[in-house]
């Protein structure tokens, strides 16, 4: 039987995602802002995501969201959580992976998997920004860089320095009087890599590592946490071509799955 295209919808609190597939091939996807509006940034997401697949929404057999804002979206046939989406899409990309590690904007995740790509345990932080997106975004507008530009800075380094607090706000504090100080903005960011993987590593702990470990959702964009990290953990990471996506990407093997259950 000829498979049909289907679509996995992540609705994050900072963007949304959209990917559609046919088979095992993704055809399509696209990463923008959520901003305020939930379902109307998961709409666009998707007719972007048709766009660049040469396709409509009447052609899709199938639609999953997952996410923060899965509830906002009322088009989808089916809502999953985005821990199983998650573990669906990393061992997807790398058949292996047995711990799953996604940074996202508002919350960090470490789910372990079994070898089929089901979820056995996880942890979760979504209480505190800090070991997140919006953490990172506050030290950056704090040290005046681009977001995108710390990873590279933070390779420069050549002094080691602590930023001992875990909260958001103290930790701004403490890059505040870092610069007062003249210390080097790379030698700052290289410091805030360490505590973002400090405190993912701790929460790692809590559910045990297992090889192989995929990281995903935009921070894994960031080499110097993926540098720190797989320090504390002593062991590489795979980092996915597009780590942003895999979320959706679970979501769209699950409709796909659907799809083939329904006999569609």
């Amino acid at each position: 039987m000829d498979r049909l295209p289907v679509a996995g919808i992540d609705v994050g609190s900072l963007s949304a995602e959209a990917v559609i597939m046919r088979g095992d091939e993704v055809l399509g996807y696209s990463i923008l802002p959520t901003g305020a509006d939930s379902r109307g940034a998961a709409e666009k997401a998707l007719a972007v995501a048709l766009e660049n697949a040469h396709m409509t929404a009447g052609d899709l057999a199938f639609i999953v969201a997952t996410g923060y804002g899965r509830i906002s979206v009322p088009f989808a046939n089916k809502r999953v959580t985005e821990i199983t989406c998650h573990a669906k899409g990393a061992h997807f990309l790398f058949p292996k992976t047995r711990t799953v590690i996604d940074i996202g904007g508002q919350d960090s995740k470490v789910i372990q998997i079994d070898e089929s790509g089901r979820v056995v345990d996880f942890a979760m932080n979504d209480k505190c920004a800090a070991g997140t997106g919006r953490f990172l975004e506050v030290m950056a507008r704090a040290l005046e860089v681009d977001l995108e530009a710390m990873g590279d800075l933070s390779k420069k380094s050549r002094k080691h320095l602590v930023i001992s607090s875990m909260c958001t706000v103290f930790a701004e504090s403490e890059v505040v009087s870092l610069i007062a100080r003249g210390e080097a903005k790379e030698d700052i960011i290289s410091a805030l890599h360490e505590s973002v993987a400090e405190r993912v590593s701790s929460l790692a702990q809590r559910v045990g590592v297992l090889h192989q470990v995929t990281m995903t959702g935009g921070v894994a964009k960031n080499e110097g946490v993926v540098r720190s990290l797989g320090q504390k953990l002593g062991m590489p990471m795979n980092i996915p071509p597009e780590p942003q996506i895999v979320g959706a990407l679970g979501a769209a093997i699950i409709s796909r799955e659907l799809a083939d259950g329904a006999g569609r």
